[in-house]
């Protein structure tokens, strides 16, 4: 099933940053923050046993439990097995070293396979404290967290976690899968297989005002011929593009805030806020399905609704596009 036909609007809401990314939260602070996006009318959440080593997925679980189930569609990811034991010594996470660091303690099994696939589900609806999943992405099996490795736990996915996600989905377990990553490479090789079969992708960070010319050479051609969608996360660059200092989970380089300065000269030029351009332009692309911006605090949540409904002239982004801050095919809004 096409990822359009089940999401329930265009704006989700990502809950990486509830499993204490970059700063610890406090749990009122989570709890108000998702509450806030339920009160705004987003209806898609989704979350990932890696974020805060279950964290997240506690504190999403603990308020939409309270909600009728059928009224809102989740998402979460399998590759990461939560252990009761905790983790002795230093997380090797990659290049994403002490992005959790805030999290739960537990120790974490980072596999792929059919039978981590199984328990990875079995964990999520025990802390999300649901019954259903409606969507499930197979998480990470890219360069940024594998290196050259990467290719062998694509593989290992592909003989585990595919065939796994395709069985739930064909008995009506799931509504859909496909790959959550950081990199278009993993998603290029999957729609390049003969099976199994995707319903749609997670890509964050890649479709971003930031970052696009690599996803539109490939990626987003091959998967709109296949008719896959997108779920865009990372729409903000990490944060760099809503009055953050991050970009790529980390602090961002000289070069990536000489270019925001650029963005948000133009976006004041012409009296609009840098996160509607952002989220605007993300969702632009025809395969886009959704996008997925995260929040700690509640008065975020009430600016990203903001910025999808904001006027954005159509001028600006003639401008962005004459200023050569933006690929010359990626498709605009106004031009959509």
């Amino acid at each position: 099933m096409a990822l359009k036909d089940i999401l329930p609007g265009r704006l989700g809401f990502g809950t990486a940053p509830l499993g204490n990314m970059f700063r610890a939260i406090p749990d009122d602070e989570a709890r108000a923050t998702v509450e806030a996006a339920w009160d705004q009318g987003i209806r898609y959440y989704d979350t990932a046993p890696f974020y805060g080593a279950g964290l997240a997925e506690q504190r999403l679980g603990e308020v939409l439990s309270a909600r009728p189930r059928d009224e809102y569609v989740l998402s979460t990811k399998v590759g990461r097995v939560i252990l009761d034991e905790p983790e002795e010594g230093a997380r090797d996470l990659g290049e994403k070293g002490g992005l959790f660091e805030h999290g739960n303690p537990n120790k974490m099994l980072h596999e792929w396979t059919a039978e981590a696939t199984e328990r990875s589900i079995e964990g999520s609806l025990r802390r999300l404290r649901t019954d259903r999943l409606d969507i499930v992405w197979v998480h990470d099996i890219a360069q940024d967290f594998h290196g050259d490795a990467w290719l062998s736990k694509f593989e290992e996915a592909r003989t585990g976690a595919f065939r796994v996600l395709t069985r739930l989905r064909d008995e009506g377990v799931i509504r859909a899968w496909g790959l959550g990553v950081n990199k278009t490479e993993p998603i290029e090789l999957t729609l390049a297989l003969d099976e199994p079969r995707p319903d749609g992708f997670l890509l964050a960070g890649r479709y971003t005002l930031l970052d696009h010319a690599h996803a539109l050479q490939r990626l987003l051609p091959t998967a709109q011929e296949q008719g896959v969608d997108m779920v865009v996360g990372g729409p903000y660059s990490s944060g760099i593009l809503a009055g953050g200092t991050h970009f790529e989970y980390q602090q961002a380089p000289p070069e990536i805030i000489e270019r925001v300065g650029k963005l948000k000269a133009l976006a004041e030029k012409h009296n609009t806020s840098i996160k509607a351009a952002a989220l605007q332009f993300s969702l632009a692309h025809p395969a886009t399905a959704a996008v997925i911006p995260g929040a700690t605090r509640p008065s975020r949540i009430a600016e990203d609704t903001a910025a999808l409904n904001e006027t954005v002239p159509a001028a600006f982004w003639t401008d962005l596009r004459t200023a050569g801050l933006v690929s010359p095919t990626a498709p605009l809004p106004h031009h959509a």
